[in-house]
């Protein structure tokens, strides 16, 4: 009896600080009309009334700014290698293969990172010179392999339906831009200083993450209802009425319990295999298509070409920006799948003609004229990139249910980094192989992902979660 009265005593103990987290989380809106309602267990509001669910709040801004740090300082981690190639081997006397290994590196412990990216998201919530500087790069890689995921998977479970594309692909596209940063500065200073400036990031991340709630999909799927209802305020606005998304999401979430005992293995269930196939297929060829060769190594590259590398790397920037603010824009527009046919068809044919201009340079038949076509190659290949790119991760974040998404954003990012990995590490070599060669294989790869695209990848504009999921599981079946 006695320990029962402690274990009693306990729970009590637990729900009173559950309760206390939840009122402070209420008193940061500064309102007098949010109340707690201790008889029901729910958040409310007082007699002024309650109001439709807002698009957009501030918080709701700070959060996604958060989630934005994270893949900024991702983005910067994937230029840093390209306007400090030359430096670094310089400086530090490193070979190609040594070089190519730092450069990788990044891939490797993002490849680790991604493992358990899913698993640790779903436990703790979503919030000698060569020696040294691979450890540095690849400390980096593993915590960029699971905070590039958990940004897309809370961004997409704290936004509505209506705004989620755009929200997501924004706080994705920072990764380009964090990319076109190091490019553009990396130009014009030392390597020790471009790597002091990209720590700002994630110091600017540090300090927000006070203030930015859970999200209430994985508040309800470990029973903090309270705190989810207090959330959905926190980000909807004071007034607004969240009574039925609040219910939707714990009777989803109840649901899957139902059927789920949440093992790893439940991904391999059969109402899973169509969509686990669908995003572990793009994103693995996504990355046999070369993309981690161009970021890595496009100052490399125009140099192969015969172009400045510090005005091919801050055109680059240039067309990033611009691509990926019309992504932005039309992703709750025109939807997610034309958006990922139209990159798909762009990184095949601007592969295939870099790969015609090393194909002319090496001929010597246009010596004035194949520049210009590796040129306009490279911007196209990473303008289809920045359109596109971040879909994958947008996919996973609709596609499975918060039960399973963890398991599916391990497998899926381990398999995507792998790839990735493989292309980073091996392409300095293979372009020695042969510069024409390496491109017209990306080319190949980037339209076999065009037809899985088409043929697998459903749209999921303007659905809510679990709207898509029912959608699937009655297709499975």
């Amino acid at each position: 009896m006695p320990q029962m009265v402690i274990i009693f005593e306990e729970e009590q103990s637990m729900e009173q600080q559950r309760n206390e987290a939840t009122e402070r989380l209420l008193s940061r809106q500064g309102h007098p009309n949010l109340v707690y309602n201790e008889e029901n267990g729910g958040v409310g509001v007082g007699d002024e009334g309650l109001v439709t669910v807002s698009n957009f709040t501030s918080i709701l801004g700070l959060s996604t700014l958060t989630a934005a740090c994270i893949t900024f300082g991702f983005g910067c981690a994937i230029g840093y290698s390209s306007p400090t190639q030359s430096s670094i081997m310089e400086d530090l006397g490193l070979s190609v293969a040594e070089f190519s290994l730092f450069g990788s590196i990044l891939s490797i412990g993002s490849l680790i990172g991604a493992a358990i990216s899913g698993k640790i998201t779903d436990l703790f919530g979503r919030k000698m010179a060569p020696s040294l500087l691979n450890l540095g790069r690849l400390s980096l890689g593993f915590t960029n392999g699971i905070s590039n995921y958990l940004a897309s998977i809370y961004v997409a479970e704290i936004t509505t339906k209506n705004v989620r594309g755009r929200f997501t692909i924004i706080v994705q596209l920072l990764t380009g831009w964090g990319a076109s940063f190091m490019f553009v500065v990396g130009s014009f200073v030392h390597w020790r200083t471009l790597a002091l400036l990209a720590t700002i990031p994630g110091l600017l991340q540090l300090l927000l993450l006070f203030f930015i709630p859970e999200s209430p999909q994985w508040l309800a799927k470990v029973g903090r209802e309270k705190e989810l209802e207090a959330a959905l305020l926190y980000l909807r606005g004071d007034k607004a009425d969240i009574s039925h998304e609040a219910t939707e999401i714990k009777d989803y979430v109840e649901s899957l319990k139902s059927f789920s005992s949440e093992g790893i293995l439940d991904i391999f269930q059969k109402q899973y295999v169509r969509p686990l196939l669908t995003v572990a297929g793009v994103l693995v060829l996504m990355n046999l298509g070369g993309i981690n060769a161009l970021a890595y190594y496009s100052g490399a590259i125009f140099v192969s070409a015969g172009v400045s590398s510090m005005v091919g790397l801050i055109t680059v920037a240039a067309t990033q920006t611009v691509i990926g603010i019309l992504g932005a824009t039309l992703i709750d527009k025109l939807g997610r799948r034309p958006l990922l046919l139209v990159s798909s068809a762009g990184l095949c044919f601007s592969s295939f003609l870099i790969g015609v201009s090393f194909f002319l340079k090496d001929f010597n038949w246009w010596d004035q004229g194949s520049p210009i076509v590796a040129f306009i190659g490279v911007l196209m290949y990473m303008g289809s990139y920045a359109l596109g790119g971040v879909l994958p991760l947008l996919l996973l974040s609709e596609l499975f249910p918060i039960n399973v998404k963890g398991s599916a954003g391990s497998i899926c990012n381990l398999m995507g980094n792998f790839t990735g990995w493989l292309v980073a590490y091996y392409f300095n070599f293979l372009i020695e192989w042969s510069s024409t060669g390496i491109f017209f294989i990306f080319s190949a790869f980037s339209f076999a992902n065009f037809i899985l695209t088409a043929t697998m990848v459903p749209e999921t504009k303007g659905r809510t979660v679990e709207e898509i999921r029912a959608s699937i599981t009655h297709s499975s079946d």
